[in-house]
């Protein structure tokens, strides 16, 4: 038996299915399948490296490209050690200081942890 989840306003056990809704007979509350699925794999965001290990706070990478840094000449060389990211959300998911460089935010498809 597969088990259904419980009333997101009640928390009531005893929800059941009536085709693509739930239903909560103690408070007569409906809501979706999908959405409630959605919404229980949103509560983690996993940031991978290039090979596919998970980055935390604080941890140290390496970069595995050449990048260029738009409105400069510097480039981030292959090899580079970064230590002490922090992870943020968006397009650039690491923010570190590199030495030589400064404060930069960095895509964790072009790092891999050490």
């Amino acid at each position: 038996m597969s088990a259904l989840p419980a009333c997101p306003q009640c928390q009531s056990v005893y929800t059941y299915e009536d085709g693509a809704q739930w239903v909560c007979p103690e408070c007569g509350h409906e809501w979706s399948a999908a959405s409630s699925e959605v919404a229980a794999s949103d509560d983690v965001r996993v940031i991978k490296d290039a090979v596919g290990n998970v980055l935390q706070d604080g941890d140290s990478v390496t970069v595995i490209k050449d990048l260029k840094i738009k409105g400069s000449s510097l480039v981030v060389k292959v090899g580079t050690k970064v230590k002490n990211i922090r992870l943020t959300d968006g397009d650039h998911d690491i923010d570190c200081k590199i030495d030589g460089i400064g404060a930069m935010g960095l895509k964790s498809e072009f790092v891999k942890k050490l």
